[in-house]
């Protein structure tokens, strides 16, 4: 595949770059909001409602550092690669001290260093990878940025897949009691190799045309799809929070969590192309309402599961992912474009859609975490009646309910890209 940019044709080489460059990211997303509630409670014996705050005072300091990263990267478009080379060590350091290392004073403060220094770097990494699809679409090329979030897209499945199997892998080759340990030092090793490989991806640039505000925000039609952005979050938010838990302790089978990981991100990746060439030929409203509605019917039948019932959670899994990749490739490519069409500044911008979706899992955490020690739910323990249909709730109905609103909002909200 090639596309164009600003500055001529993109080949393959550029497109892998940004896929290896997605799948670090992936990589190192997914343990921040999959493996995370699990390691912490368990390993580090910090309680549910400890991390809740401390996630919450985490996005706290993302709303500050997300825009602020995002203008540095705007105002030194040069020194791209060296933002680079900083995120990617970043998140090296900070996994290998959130899984590999064991705490050298207060746990709970050792955490928080730990996931300032992700979370940073993440942040970094993201409005990146994301603003520079900007620069190599270029200026009013509508169907180029569908193709670059196809091959972004498809290295996040692969980072995502890497870090869901990793785990079990590692525990059932070296043993549970260092898993963690070997996969901290491995992400670490991963996300310098993945910087090494792509230090070109960095010399494509793209000129602003107008500095980013909320008037030109709202006249290039990004304000809504930001607003989109959170309130799309929101259901994949609680579910990514809550998927360890109710794969261990309600289905009873944790031993399948990575398995079922798997399919669900392979899902949304070998769907995207498909949803892409959709967007291509029906518009981008008519699909992604498709999509969505797919999401509440696969997901609305996991309230109904009880222990044993892993057959029907395949199901899901494959269903409700493939509804995921409509999101993972429509909305950011429709956000892209905005950018692109109106000259904003993509660091900037980016930097706060990175942001609306760390609220988006601040809010799920502050909802859900909180709700569940309240009724007595304890991971990994016996738990009653009443623990496990909180559980249930958070996990499978909370997320379609939120999820029927998103539905109502895309009915209204301009989009766009309808027609590409």
């Amino acid at each position: 595949m090639t596309t164009r940019c600003s500055t001529g044709p993109i080949g393959h080489g550029t497109l892998l770059q940004v896929s290896v460059f997605a799948a670090m990211l992936a990589s190192a997303g997914l343990p921040l909001y999959i493996h995370l509630p699990r390691f912490a409670v368990g390993e580090l014996g910090i309680s549910l409602s400890a991390l809740g705050l401390v996630l919450i005072a985490m996005r706290v300091f993302d709303f500050i550092q997300d825009p602020l990263i995002g203008r540095m990267i705007d105002r030194l478009p040069r020194q791209r690669g060296a933002f680079a080379a900083a995120a990617s060590g970043g998140l090296a350091l900070g996994f290998v001290m959130l899984f590999a290392t064991e705490p050298w004073f207060d746990r709970v403060l050792w955490l928080i260093i730990a996931l300032a220094i992700l979370f940073t770097a993440f942040s970094t990494a993201t409005i990146l990878v994301y603003g520079q699809g900007v620069a190599l679409a270029g200026p009013a090329q509508g169907s180029a940025h569908f193709g670059i979030a196809g091959f972004r897209e498809a290295g996040i499945v692969f980072g995502v897949v890497l870090a869901a199997v990793t785990p079990g892998l590692l525990g059932i080759a070296y043993g549970e009691d260092i898993a963690y340990r070997l996969f901290g030092l491995g992400l670490g090793v991963f996300c310098l190799l993945a910087w090494a490989a792509t230090r070109g991806l960095w010399k494509h640039e793209r000129s602003p045309v107008q500095p980013l505000s909320l008037t030109s925000l709202r006249q290039a039609g990004s304000i809504g799809l930001l607003l989109l952005g959170f309130l799309n979050a929101l259901p994949v938010a609680l579910t990514s929070t809550l998927f360890l838990f109710f794969v261990e302790d309600r289905l009873e089978a944790p031993d399948l969590s990575g398995a079922f990981l798997v399919l669900f991100f392979a899902a949304a990746g070998f769907s995207a192309p498909a949803w892409a060439a959709l967007v291509s030929r029906f518009g981008a409203r008519p699909v992604l309402l498709s999509g969505m509605g797919l999401a509440v019917l696969a997901f609305a039948g996991t309230a109904t599961l009880g222990p044993g019932e892993s057959g029907a959670f395949v199901v899901i899994c494959i269903a409700s992912g493939a509804a995921l990749g409509a999101d993972m490739v429509i909305l950011p490519a429709l956000f892209s474009r905005s950018l692109s069409d109106a000259g904003l500044p993509a660091g900037q911008a980016f930097g706060l859609w990175a942001l609306v979706s760390k609220l988006a899992l601040a809010g799920a955490a502050a909802i859900a975490l909180p709700l569940l020690e309240l009724r007595g739910y304890l991971p990994g323990q016996t738990n009653g009646g009443s623990a496990l249909q909180a559980l249930t709730f958070a996990y499978a109905i909370l997320p379609c309910l939120f999820k029927i609103g998103v539905i109502g909002y895309v009915l209204i909200v301009p989009l766009p890209g309808d027609q590409t």
